[in-house]
């Protein structure tokens, strides 16, 4: 009986440990084919929620078109921009594609993939304010900004010091609807996103660019590049092989030209 009972045990164990290895074998195979992509919604036309709350923009098809070159299945997981590196590095996603411009500040904390795309930042205002982008243009004016952007670093650096007033908002729609309601005296954002977002809208009809773009290479950096963990190095790898293979083919050049009429992809 008790020979029965210990060879009984033992075969428990053999089972559950041959189970286990199948269950974290499974497990494995199932990470590898996917990918985890960290995202804002609240960006168009590079992201944002349909009225029935699907992703829609540049950026989610550019991430649709990797996974499928990458042959994984796409994971999006929506994040407060300003949130989006720690949660990385927090391994709540694998990659951010979220329209993050490649600054020295943000290489610090993640790598990047080469520059996908290249979008100017400019300054937006009502025209009758005659404002220029320039601290002295602006001093004891209220500008607005994208908490956790680049633009944000820029206008801290450059303007602050300077007596303007520079205001973080955690998305850019409430920037525009403080804009269009007197409460701030301009804005600065992406380009596209001015004009696809506001400047086209019954609310911006009063408003226009203000200058040319913002340049600072350090702080607005040279182009929009998805981000990753410094150690992923092999997914870093295979993801830029992705990307080159989409800009080679045509891939990424056609979905610029569909989003913006013009082919923004950075070579």
């Amino acid at each position: 009986m008790g020979r029965y009972r210990t060879t009984n045990w033992r075969r428990r164990v053999v089972f559950l440990v041959s189970t286990a290895i199948i269950v974290l074998s499974a497990g494995a195979a199932s990470a590898t084919d996917t990918l985890r992509i960290g995202v804002e919604a609240a960006y168009p036309p590079f992201e944002s929620l349909t009225p029935a709350g699907a992703l829609q923009g540049f950026d989610i098809e550019i991430g649709d078109a990797l996974c499928a070159r990458m042959k994984v299945k796409c994971v999006w997981v929506q994040n407060a921009f300003d949130g989006l590196i720690p949660a990385l590095n927090a391994r709540k996603f694998d990659l951010i594609d979220s329209a993050m411009n490649i600054t020295d500040k943000r290489k610090t904390a993640i790598a990047f993939t080469s520059a996908v795309y290249v979008v100017p930042m400019q300054m937006i205002a009502r025209r009758t304010a005659h404002l220029l982008p320039s601290a002295s243009a602006l001093a004891g004016k209220r500008v607005g900004v994208l908490q956790g952007s680049s633009q944000e670093d820029y206008a801290k650096r450059h303007w602050a010091p300077a007596g303007v007033d520079v205001q973080s908002y955690p998305t850019q729609d409430q920037i525009f609807a403080d804009l269009a309601a007197g409460r701030l005296d301009a804005s600065v954002q992406e380009a596209t996103v001015a004009t696809d977002s506001f400047l086209s809208k019954p609310g911006g009809r009063d408003f226009d660019f203000a200058g040319g773009p913002l340049r600072d290479d350090a702080l607005l950096g040279a182009g929009v590049g998805l981000g990753m963990r410094k150690d992923d190095v092999a997914l870093h790898a295979k993801v830029n092989a992705a990307l080159e293979s989409l800009k080679a083919d045509g891939t990424l050049s056609t979905l610029s030209r569909k989003y913006f009429g013009r082919d923004m992809v950075a070579r």
